[in-house]
């Protein structure tokens, strides 16, 4: 019942495949060999350039542009061409992951306070994923998804790249090469997601797979759409099944 009255769907960064599996746009075992391809191709990417992520708390004054300009310039002080250091990822109000190269990335855990971060932590990732750093990953994968036959969604789908529906089968294409060197808009594709009427009920939204944190975040950006949230664990599932 809850498939059925199905409106729509989103996935985060790697997760946005899965929701178009699940809306109809791309075959479970196609998306299955692009993730494989993306994945290859944006390791391959991380070990060119020592690089990685950010996850930052600041407070409502932090200027996460500047911080990453500041970042940079620290970096072109050290005889680093034309460094990187952007926001990579729009989690909720007040928390975004910045990425690029390490050496910025170190800058800013060095200098939180003067930008007002309260908090900050380095991500167990290899790489500055949703940064021009990736560069090398999107030929790859743009040579598979022209290899793989899309439809258009059965429910609508939000981009990441942008925070809207995806239109139609080209689109999807497009976007989701365009999506490994882009931020993660997710806080915006939330507003875009839940955005109504005053009086208009929020639908019932599930979270499926591991963990939680999309929940948290829903929680920050959205707290009325939250409280219909549910959480479905597909391995504990399968596990009972088993035993």
């Amino acid at each position: 019942q809850v498939v059925e009255s199905c409106v729509a769907a989103a996935g985060y960064s790697v997760g946005e495949f899965a929701a178009l599996v699940f809306a109809g746009a791309l075959g479970f075992a196609e998306a299955l060999y692009a993730v494989k391809v993306r994945a290859e191709a944006m390791q391959k990417a991380s070990e060119a350039v020592p690089s990685g992520m950010l996850s930052v708390i600041g407070r409502r004054e932090a200027n996460y542009k500047f911080a990453c300009l500041e970042a940079r310039k620290h970096c072109e002080s050290l005889a680093i061409e034309n460094p990187v250091c952007v926001i990579s990822n729009y989690l909720f109000p007040d928390s975004r992951v910045i990425a690029g190269h390490l050496q910025a990335l170190e800058f800013l855990q060095e200098n939180a306070r003067k930008y007002y971060f309260t908090r900050t932590k380095m991500l167990p990732v290899s790489g500055a994923f949703h940064t021009r750093l990736m560069e090398p990953a999107v030929e790859p994968l743009a040579e598979v998804l022209k290899s793989i036959e899309i439809q258009k969604p059965l429910v609508s789908v939000y981009s990441n790249v942008d925070g809207k529906k995806y239109m139609h089968s080209k689109h999807i294409q497009k976007l989701l090469v365009k999506q490994v060197v882009s931020p993660v808009m997710w806080e915006q594709t939330m507003h875009s997601v839940y955005e109504r009427k005053q009086g208009t009920e929020f639908p019932y939204t599930y979270e499926v797979g591991p963990g939680k944190q999309l929940g948290a975040v829903l929680k920050k950006c959205n707290l009325k759409a939250w409280k219909q949230y549910n959480h479905v664990d597909a391995l504990e599932d399968e596990e009972a099944t088993e035993t």
